[in-house]
């Protein structure tokens, strides 16, 4: 049950070479808000979804004082190297389970107001030494578990002690899990783990966090990470959230579906080797008798069905069809049509021209150039609401065609697929 990086550097695959798809959801108060009953519900939900991965943390920031749904603390007077077995015994059951239904978790060994208050509650618990102590601890209790090892936690590094506790805790799960498990740093909204950690031989892969506006823009984000030296494969690890308040003010209205279909399918085809979807009520588990954290507003039982988290599967289905580990970003494909904004296209294909894609955000016509494919193509619409698709006829290589989706506007984004005809490619 191990990941490694694939050989070109840019995907992640499984010990026996398979590629996998990183599809996660941040739920981020897992183990310290449900019960078991509640996380296997909610578990079962997600791989129902078609989610790879929860990512999910130990040491969680909201109502640290506060003990899990059986009344356990995670650590003794606070001190990272004294870790409470009851506490530990239910994250145990919660990433066994997952592990049962085909998940894999994104385990976040502290948020960051642990090693750098910042803002929210803290308290500041770590030192290079007992971070050290705590990873390695953690590394040989999960050594043998599916399980990719997130550092950081939204916070940023800003001096040489944030940075020696992080590197000593990755030291730390480096020596309990004997270098199984994958390593990467989760970083505060519009900045990536490249920036503190790029050159560190224990990153593994890059994780950018786009935040929660709709005025972002992560495909410039996604290929300048995946545009760096060495190379590494990156992913958006927490984009906006469906039904987040838009900048964090409910005055400029909510996050929906079409939001998180854009970051979706821009960050994916700008080079991401996966994504993470998020809810912003289901990251909290935000329900009666819990008051809401920047203004949830949807019982999270009602929001695990929220229409953004059944439309992730569509990528997947699509992507997994094809060549995985040959996909490249191309905008070259883009002949005329394009925009900087909420209309953004983005293009993809394989490295040997069989196949490619291009991402119609808001439905605008655009004149696509062929001959970046390896002969002639089949066109088809895809749908990223529902999976469907529709042929649109076969074009000769080496030319320029303009295309019209099926409708366009808010909420009528479209997949343009490009197969060559010669290779016979099946649609989801």
């Amino acid at each position: 049950m191990q990941l490694r990086v694939s050989d070109n550097r840019r995907y992640l695959v499984h010990s026996d070479g398979r590629p996998f798809f990183w599809l996660g959801d941040t739920a981020w108060e897992l183990f310290h808000r449900l019960d078991r009953e509640e996380a296997d519900f909610y578990l079962r939900t997600r791989a129902e979804q078609g989610f790879t991965l929860i990512q999910a943390v130990v040491l969680a920031e909201h109502r640290f004082d506060e003990p899990n749904a059986y009344g356990h603390h995670p650590l003794f007077c606070y001190d990272p190297t004294q870790p409470m077995e009851a506490y530990f015994e239910h994250v145990d059951w919660v990433v066994d389970r997952a592990a049962e239904l085909g998940l894999w978790t994104g385990l976040l060994p502290t948020w960051g107001d642990k090693w750098n208050r910042k803002w929210g509650q803290g308290p500041e618990l770590f030192t290079p030494e007992n971070a050290a102590v705590y990873g390695e601890w953690l590394g040989r209790r999960y050594a043998d578990r599916p399980i990719v090892w997130i550092l950081g936690g939204d916070r940023p590094v800003e001096n040489d002690q944030h940075r020696a506790i992080v590197r000593a805790m990755a030291k730390g799960l480096r020596q309990g899990d004997g270098g199984r498990g994958l390593m990467t740093f989760h970083p505060c909204g519009q900045q990536t783990s490249a920036q503190y950690f790029h050159g560190d031989d224990w990153l593994a892969f890059n994780m950018y966090q786009t935040g929660h506006s709709r005025e972002r823009k992560p495909w410039q984000s996604i290929a300048a990470d995946y545009a760096r030296e060495p190379a590494k494969p990156c992913l958006d690890g927490e984009p906006g959230y469906e039904d987040h308040p838009d900048r964090f003010k409910p005055e400029n209205g909510y996050l929906d579906q079409h939001d998180v279909r854009r970051f979706l399918w821009w960050d994916l085809f700008a080079g991401a080797c996966g994504h993470t979807y998020g809810c912003h009520d289901i990251w909290q588990f935000f329900g009666p008798g819990r008051a809401p954290i920047t203004a949830a507003r949807t019982p999270w039982r009602q929001a695990i069905t929220l229409p953004g988290a059944g439309q992730m599967r569509h990528a997947r289905r699509l992507l997994e069809a094809r060549p995985f580990l040959e996909r490249v970003p191309d905008q070259a494909i883009i002949a005329a049509g394009q925009s900087d904004g909420y209309a953004h296209l983005q293009a993809t294909r394989a490295s040997d021209g069989s196949w490619g894609a291009v991402y119609f955000a808001e439905g605008t016509p655009a004149t696509i150039y062929l001959g970046r494919f390896a002969g002639p193509v089949r066109a088809a619409w895809y749908d990223p609401r529902t999976g469907a698709s529709q042929v649109i006829g076969e074009y000769p290589a080496q030319e320029t065609a303009r295309f019209t989706p099926p409708s366009s506007g808010r909420g009528q984004d479209w997949v343009l697929v490009l197969d060559v005809v010669a290779r016979g490619f099946a649609l989801p």
